[in-house]
């Protein structure tokens, strides 16, 4: 039996140890891609296990970094005054420091 996974779960690339988030699929493949960004790249169902806890932990420097918990916690506020402006500022100062920090 074939295990599926939704879009966002963690997974990892049996055939190399890569840790992946799941971004889609395409036809009888999965796309998947580093968390934080990156090249996508496709996986046959088959080679993809669900990550466990600790993979999840030990592979994400976002849960351990300040800045993201901070940049977090404005969208957060945005969100919660419904400042949709103030969310997407959020956003893309994540996507920035993801792609500066956490390369």
């Amino acid at each position: 039996m074939v295990m599926t996974y939704r879009e966002g779960a963690y997974v990892v690339d049996t055939r190399n140890g890569a840790f992946a988030q799941v971004m889609g699929r395409i036809g009888p493949r999965v796309q998947v891609r580093r968390p934080g960004g990156g090249r996508e790249w496709e996986v046959p169902p088959t080679a993809l296990r669900l990550a466990t806890f600790e993979e999840c932990r030990a592979a994400d420097p976002a849960d351990r970094c300040e800045d993201c918990e901070r940049i977090r916690g404005h969208r957060r506020a945005a969100e919660t005054r419904g400042d949709k402006s103030a969310m997407t500022d959020a956003a893309v100062l994540m996507g920035r420091h993801q792609r500066e920090a956490h390369p």
